[in-house]
């Protein structure tokens, strides 16, 4: 046992000197023995402790390589909760400086058409346009940092609120054509979220539907609910096919990922039969009849 012990927990240059020394004793045993008579209850402990060596050496190997195993998924969740992060980074970089780029150019227009007005409203909109330029320059710098030109896909506009439901409407219709029949009730309220939950809800709806496709079969039913209840978005996709992705994936980690950046909640499993993700988000929704086009 202690040979087993040996292979199970020491480096492979500590065995061998074990397993040699072990050599050794058997054949000085047998060498003292011309009569042959101990002969063969020495080669039966060999057998023996040699399956002992090779078990505990094929133990040690095989914790060793579940060891790698788990470092290896630890570091592959570190690299798409960073991935997954850096693209929240993009789009929020989009976001506000869709907004900002707005705001200056409404100021610059405001410039040109009261040309004739009190001298320190004029010092305070040439001001504001000044701050805007210089916050729009500035966010140009960080997106040369966020980008990668070589990984980062074709990327839609910034999404306004009052195009949030067509959108998830489309990514409904992509679900169809890829086999299962989806029943979806998307609340009209959610035109009203702001710009960063509405891309957050849009991202778990494609994501969801994506793996709802991907893993439940032409045959499965998918059913989704997005609503505007009191103080939240409350969001169900549920489906009653065959199976879901790994609970680890890197898809459900993305999810969880952006929905923990909002303080929501976010959970993802088996069904029965299917597979079910929900997520609550904090709302701060307003009236769609309030939103711009």
């Amino acid at each position: 046992m202690a040979l087993f012990e040996l292979a199970v927990r020491r480096p492979p240059a500590e065995l061998a000197a074990g397993a040699g020394a072990f050599v050794l004793a058997v054949a000085c045993g047998w060498a003292g023995d011309p009569l042959g008579e101990t002969g063969p209850a020495l080669f039966r402990v060999a057998v023996f402790l040699t399956v002992l060596l090779l078990a505990g050496a094929y133990l040690r190997s095989a914790r060793a390589a579940a060891r790698a195993a788990g470092e290896r998924a630890a570091a592959q969740a570190r690299a798409a909760r960073a991935a997954e992060r850096t693209a929240i980074a993009r789009e929020l970089h989009d976001l506000v400086a869709h907004h900002v780029s707005s705001m200056v150019l409404r100021v610059g227009v405001a410039r040109h058409v009261l040309p004739g007005s009190d001298p320190a409203v004029r010092e305070v909109l040439d001001d504001l346009h000044a701050t805007g330029t210089a916050a729009l320059d500035d966010l140009g710098r960080l997106v040369s940092v966020l980008r990668d030109p070589a990984t980062v896909r074709d990327e839609p506009p910034p999404l306004e609120p009052a195009a949030l439901p067509a959108a998830l409407h489309r990514a409904v219709e992509r679900c169809r054509a890829a086999g299962p029949a989806v029943e979806a009730s998307i609340d009209p309220a959610v035109a009203g979220l702001d710009a960063m939950r509405g891309v957050t809800l849009l991202r778990l709806v494609q994501e969801g539907l994506a793996n709802a496709a991907r893993h439940a079969g032409p045959g499965a039913t998918v059913r989704l609910s997005a609503r505007v209840e009191g103080a939240a978005v409350r969001l169900v996709i549920a489906d009653d096919g065959g199976g879901g992705p790994a609970p680890d994936g890197h898809g459900l980690a993305g999810m969880r990922e952006r929905v923990g950046l909002l303080g929501g909640a976010f959970a993802a499993g088996p069904d029965g039969p299917g597979w079910r993700l929900s997520a609550e988000l904090p709302s701060s929704a307003v009236p769609p009849s309030v939103v711009r086009p």
